[in-house]
């Protein structure tokens, strides 16, 4: 059992869009990822999400509205539910997702990360 420090972890990557992984509960991945500018709209057939602002305002663009995450807040999407995350600036997002979820949920683009790497 060791400890994480979330502000270490983000200063290993520069990269943007590809999440690392940090930890993992039971069947799920603690991740982080550097996000800047605009992702794609996707979903996640099987898989919930939830993505918590560690630093950053992250918008959330879903087909009927847009949900803005400020530091410290996180959001819950469904399975399901089609999303395009949105960052004006650099954010900094942890993310919980059960292992084996695509950062692309049901689309493969050039943007998948298929494997992502443990830090």
């Amino acid at each position: 059992m060791d400890k994480v420090n979330l502000e270490d972890k983000f200063a290993l990557f520069s990269e943007r869009w590809s999440p690392k992984i940090v930890g993992q509960i039971n069947d799920c991945h603690v991740k982080i990822a550097k996000l800047l500018g605009e992702f794609e709209w996707h979903h996640h057939e099987n898989e919930d999400e939830m993505f918590f602002v560690v630093k950053g305002r992250l918008t959330v663009k879903f087909r009927d509205r847009d949900v803005v995450l400020d530091e410290g807040e996180l959001l819950v999407i469904p399975r399901g539910v089609e999303h395009l995350p949105v960052a004006e600036e650099e954010v900094w997002l942890m993310m919980v997702e059960p292992t084996g979820t695509l950062n692309t949920g049901n689309r493969t683009t050039a943007r998948t990360v298929a494997e992502p790497e443990i830090i």
